[in-house]
């Protein structure tokens, strides 16, 4: 007898056939005691409002709160058809039925990812199904071949998961009843105010922008301030010039330059003395292993062009292929039970560093601590060396094993050094204070590439007399805050818009772990996206911010709880709760439902939204036909799209289409108007990436073998510019 196994996706299927000697059947692998097949994610969605009602088809504003007496699946639709199931899903759904009801099947185990999401993507599955045969479970946070024999070999019963199961049920019913009922009353309620098309209303969505929001605010009202400081040049017994000093009263800023004139005065030709000197050797530690939202902040900052959600899509190709340990982890530390595996994958990475020598195996509370562990731990590389790597690839895989190898390096030691001068012979209350450091140890540092920063102070003692050469005061102009970036919106999220200085950071992490959070590590990325899909913020650079659409909706929208970091954060919460049977299911469901019957009879009753913000109104005639299919080309907030995208063409020149822009020019309805019409459109005064300015035709043509449509230049000028 055999037992089927269902991967969450083909690549994993295929790690599992490697290490169980399955080979390669239509649909599936097989060997001696297993059967394996895959999904392709999730297989199965939520009803659609008109499947339990054909009525629900014509969206009518009387019809809502709609809420299912009971909520059933269906075969995923297919991407440019929705009435018709995949075809692709069909097919592999019913490998799956078949191969799940053979004789020889004894038994089913899932072996999707170990999450909310993974668990629910078998369960959907094998509930559809229904194959009255026992399903066990397999919890892995590696596909490498000594993991699965081991996973194999410790098999729970998938009733064991059962919490998890009501934690993934839970939120995808939560998000559907807000999403249906909230999107289709709204975008009802306001279609027909300054031309809005749809607004997507969402459980995460909404208190993210709101984070956005919040910063674009704070950085429109800052009030241009300025302080003043007094600098301070002293000379030494080398008679070389001892700069930057700054007098300190408490503080070395001072809004009224005025006092520091008076000061100015008094030590005018007057000596110091170094009243004291500090030194102070400082012990730095590398920073914490990576969690999925600490490397989406590192490599977006780090690098141009990467995305939050370009790193989660490269880390996952990385865990697949089983270079690195599962990514979608709230965790910045190992589980103490994996010090053993540890030290064997140290062992085998190191040998390829230049610091070889240097790295030891240690086991201490800031690498293992099974406390500070959820479901999975850190993210780390696995003993397998990966040989060609795409260059995406290689640069998530060298941060996520240099974090790792960092961990095992020397502590990096500085020698900070504070001195003190006092002004002879003056009545001052302050003192001019030097600070100096000196990197004594790089330590970790010389694996991250960290260069140290350094501030050498001259040889000088207690006791020593130092001339004052010049004094000067200092105007510094305070700045605004800096936009979100992905980095910065990521943290916020994490930790709900609670602040941790870096001496709270134990604090910070069990707050990260109490599931008290905007959205999940899995989630965040993918709410970034759909915030910038949507046309509620845009991203300039690394910069985010919100649209006029987006602060109307913050300003103006009547169900204010969806704006509400600590209402979130608290559904959040519950649903980590509802993992710990701390909570249930149905009481969740039963909150959620009487916030959507509450928020649905706001938005019917409102008379408030879309009032302060006046957005620029879109054309409500047609730009032109689509060159795809025929129909009529729209403008909407975003984009000049085909009007037949329900079905299922995907025509459009977006508004901020970054070739355009590049050159200089903007995508407008006159511009797509005269493209549509003449298949070409002439521009001048575009410039090149050197400056040269030049004029041409632009061409939107479809490339034949992706089916994606490209700009083309004809250059108007003789010489094209370079």
């Amino acid at each position: 007898m055999k037992k089927l196994i269902i991967a969450e996706k083909p690549s994993v299927a295929k790690n599992i056939a490697d290490a169980t000697a399955s080979s390669r059947k239509n649909g599936y692998f097989e060997g001696e005691y297993y059967v394996i097949t895959w999904a392709f994610g999730h297989l199965l969605q939520l009803y659609d409002a008109r499947d339990y009602d054909p009525e629900m088809r014509s969206w009518k504003i009387e019809k809502f709160p709609y809420i299912p007496e009971k909520f059933l699946y269906k075969i995923k639709s297919d991407g440019k058809n929705k009435e018709k199931p995949d075809s692709g899903v069909v097919q592999q759904m019913n490998t799956i039925k078949n191969l799940m009801e053979r004789k020889d099947v004894e038994g089913i185990i899932s072996a999707t990812d170990d999450d909310r999401e993974g668990q629910i993507i078998a369960d959907e599955i094998i509930n559809y199904i229904s194959p009255q045969k026992p399903v066990e479970r397999i919890l892995l946070n590696e596909w490498t071949a000594e993991e699965v024999n081991r996973g194999l070999n410790n098999l729970k019963s998938n009733e064991e998961m059962k919490s998890l199961q009501d934690a993934g049920f839970g939120r995808q019913i939560a998000d559907w009843l807000i999403g249906i009922n909230l999107t289709s009353v709204a975008t009802l309620k306001y279609r027909n105010k300054q031309n809005i098309r749809l607004l997507n209303v969402g459980r995460v969505l909404m208190p993210t922008l709101k984070i956005i929001y919040d910063r674009d605010k704070e950085i429109a009202d800052f009030k241009v301030t300025k302080y003043y400081k007094l600098k301070g040049i002293f000379q030494t017994e080398e008679k070389k010039d001892f700069d930057s000093i700054y007098y300190v009263k408490g503080n070395e800023k001072f809004d009224n330059p005025e006092e520091l004139k008076e000061i100015q005065e008094k030590i005018h030709g007057r000596n110091g003395e170094v009243v004291s000197k500090k030194i102070t050797k400082k012990n730095e530690y590398p920073p914490y292993l990576f969690n999925l939202s600490g490397l989406q902040g590192y490599v977006t900052s780090k690098y141009k062009g990467w995305t939050s959600d370009k790193v989660l899509k490269t880390a996952q190709q990385l865990y697949e292929k089983k270079f690195i340990t599962y990514p979608r982890t709230a965790s910045v530390v190992l589980d103490e039970s994996l010090k053993e595996k540890t030290a064997k994958v140290l062992n085998i990475h190191k040998k390829n560093c230049p610091y070889e020598e240097m790295i030891q195996f240690k086991s201490t509370k800031r690498i293992f601590d099974s406390k500070k562990v959820e479901s999975h731990s850190a993210i780390i590389p696995t003993y397998m060396q990966p040989g060609k790597l795409t260059e995406s690839e290689r640069i998530v895989y060298e941060a996520v094993k240099n974090r790792f190898l960092a961990q095992f390096m020397p502590i990096a030691v500085a020698e900070d050094t504070v001195l003190h001068i006092k002004m002879q012979e003056t009545d001052i209350p302050g003192e001019f204070v030097a600070k100096g450091k000196v990197q004594l140890e790089p330590g970790w540092k010389l694996i991250e590439g960290i260069d140290a920063k350094e501030t050498i102070l001259p040889p000088v003692q207690k006791g020593n007399i130092l001339p004052l050469i010049k004094s000067e005061i200092n105007e510094v102009e305070r700045k605004p805050p800096k936009p979100h970036t992905e980095k910065t919106l990521l943290k916020v999220m994490e930790t709900c818009g609670k602040k941790y200085e870096e001496k709270e950071e134990e604090q910070m992490m069990m707050a990260i772990l109490s599931g008290f959070s905007i959205g999940t590590p899995a989630t965040r990325a993918e709410t970034i996206k759909k915030l910038k899909d949507a046309g509620y913020i845009k991203a300039k650079g690394k910069s985010l911010t919100c649209t006029d659409l987006g602060k109307m909706l913050v300003e103006t929208f009547p169900a204010r709880e969806l704006f509400d970091l600590e209402y979130t954060g608290r559904l959040e919460k519950t649903l980590s709760d509802i993992e710990k049977k701390k909570f249930t299911k149905d009481d969740f469901l039963s909150m959620i439902k009487q916030f959507v019957i509450e928020s649905v009879d706001k938005i019917k009753n409102d008379t408030v939204f879309g009032g302060p913000v006046i957005l620029e109104p879109l054309h409500t005639e047609p730009v032109g036909i689509c060159p795809e299919c025929g129909a009529p080309v729209v403008e909407t907030a975003r984009a000049f799209g085909c009007s037949a995208w329900k079905k299922g063409c995907k025509f459009a020149i977006w508004k901020d289409d970054r070739f355009v822009t590049s050159l200089g020019k903007k995508v407008s309805y006159e511009m797509v108007k005269i493209l549509l019409e003449h298949g070409k459109v002439g521009f001048r005064g575009c410039v090149s990436k050197r400056g040269n300015k030049f004029s041409a035709y632009f061409y939107y043509e479809k490339d034949e073998k992706t089916k994606r449509y490209n700009w083309k230049l004809e250059f108007i000028d003789t010489n094209p510019p370079s």
